[in-house]
């Protein structure tokens, strides 16, 4: 039975319903997001699909006006089907593609992932892997000047010709037969990224503000940016809000495009363009009983890495916000690394290597952080953060801060923050644990009332 609210929320164009579901037109062959500006179908003429792979699967070419492939993702949390989700949203952020590595990372057989693929979303993992460097590819054929050629690369493909035959496979339609508008080499490589209203970039900026690592970040009224490293890739990005477009214009400077989709879907992380604050703030507003009043469109704010994120928790250990930001502000002087005139965040061997004589503080914090720069030196690719818990001076704060802020994980309540305990204590009697699985968004909403 067709969702009633998509139904609705396709001749609305409500945004807060992009990248939810999919919209197929019969007479036209096309399928849209429910926002598409084309004239609206009538019902008879129209079939409802939620992931656009099904739409393509169908028979179905993507539209060239809404661009199916720019659409905000739906996180991991949503739908009963959390190991399914999971895989998909691995695959999404170009972390796993081989069927046995993913399957190793969620703890379970490659047998038993491929059956739940194929139950719940109809394909296989290598099908879905296939659409999902297509849709890829075609948001960058129409949206930057990049050559084919290099697209093809930067979407996982190792050549040309299972490029152009994959594409034309999974979309019905040539890659050479979007390439239609010209962009200008001068404006670089320029994306749109969209996010479902309501998006609070007012709480973010104010947020971000009192926490910003000069010269790694820097904010204007209107956007963020900051310089990055991904693997062997370094580069810099600058997003800036669109209010009105609902999405971010995000310019992206990058010396290796094939580390172009993980970068991506890692800016879409840290400012937190997939959730789905409509649906959030409707369950946090019906399990805390007028405790306080909620802030709409709050975002989780994310740190690049979980590197970087443990070493600001690690420093803001029993200070201040302003404290802490003093003293990674310091380390980024004292160890960032330099390279064509733009600085970067340390890296763990380079701090693991430090004596941080430039730091006035108990050898006991010097400890914490050489412990945890030699860890995330040694297992680059830990990312079960649990395991630092077996480092001296890392405790569950540290922990559950990195969880928060450098995985973006929506179910992280800090209930050891002094500040939550604060917020808490002011406001009205309400059990939190019936606030999962969004209690991240509790946090950042109890913080906002100090």
């Amino acid at each position: 039975m067709v969702n009633q609210h998509w139904q609705k929320a396709r001749q609305s164009r409500d945004a807060r319903f992009d990248g939810l579901f999919y919209v197929a037109v019969k007479t036209t062959g096309i399928y849209c997001r429910p926002i598409c500006p084309a004239p609206t179908a009538h019902e008879k003429n129209v079939t409802y699909y939620q992931f656009a792979h099904s739409a393509a699967q169908a028979g179905f070419r993507p539209c060239i006006r809404c661009r199916p492939d720019s659409a905000p993702g739906s996180a991991a949390w949503l739908g009963s089907q959390t190991t399914a989700l999971r895989a998909k949203q691995l695959i999404d952020q170009y972390h796993e593609c081989d069927c046995e590595v993913l399957a190793a990372r969620l703890g379970i057989s490659s047998r038993y992932l491929r059956r739940l693929f194929s139950q719940y979303f109809g394909l296989s993992v290598t099908q879905y892997r296939l659409f999902n460097q297509c849709h890829f590819a075609k948001k960058l054929i129409q949206e930057t000047s990049l050559p084919l050629t290099e697209i093809a690369f930067a979407s996982g493909f190792k050549s040309v010709r299972r490029f152009n035959d994959a594409f034309l496979k999974q979309l019905n339609i040539a890659p050479s037969a979007l390439r239609t508008a010209k962009h200008s080499a001068d404006l670089g490589l320029t994306l749109i990224l969209p996010f479902r209203p309501p998006y609070n970039w007012q709480a973010l900026h104010g947020f971000l503000a009192k926490r910003l690592i000069e010269p790694i970040e820097w904010l204007t009224p209107t956007s963020y940016g900051r310089t990055f490293t991904y693997k062997s890739c370094r580069g810099r990005f600058n997003a800036e809000f669109i209010a009105d477009k609902h999405h971010f214009r995000v310019q992206i400077d990058i010396d290796n495009t094939q580390y172009l989709q993980p970068v991506i879907n890692n800016i879409r992380r840290v400012l937190d363009l997939d959730a789905d604050t409509y649906l959030i703030e409707a369950h946090l507003s019906e399990h805390i009983n007028n405790a306080f009043p909620l802030t709409k469109g709050l975002r989780l704010p994310g740190i690049w890495s979980t590197f970087e994120a443990g070493i600001r928790a690690v420093l803001g250990q029993q200070v201040s916000v302003t404290a802490a930001h003093n003293l990674v502000t310091q380390l980024v002087q004292q160890l960032s690394e330099q390279q064509e005139g733009k600085v970067y965040f340390p890296t763990p061997e380079v701090v693991a290597g430090s004596d941080f004589a430039f730091f006035k503080m108990p050898q006991a914090r010097k400890n914490a952080l050489h412990n945890l720069a030699e860890f995330c030196a040694i297992h680059p690719k830990e990312d079960d953060l649990d395991q630092w818990l077996t480092l001296k001076g890392i405790g569950p704060w540290t922990v559950n801060y990195a969880k928060l802020r450098g995985q973006s994980q929506p179910d992280i309540l800090l209930d050891g923050d002094l500040g939550v305990k604060k917020a808490q204590a002011a406001a009205s009697s309400f059990e939190s644990a019936n606030c999962a699985p969004f209690r991240s968004y509790l946090t950042f909403q109890l913080w906002q009332q100090l």
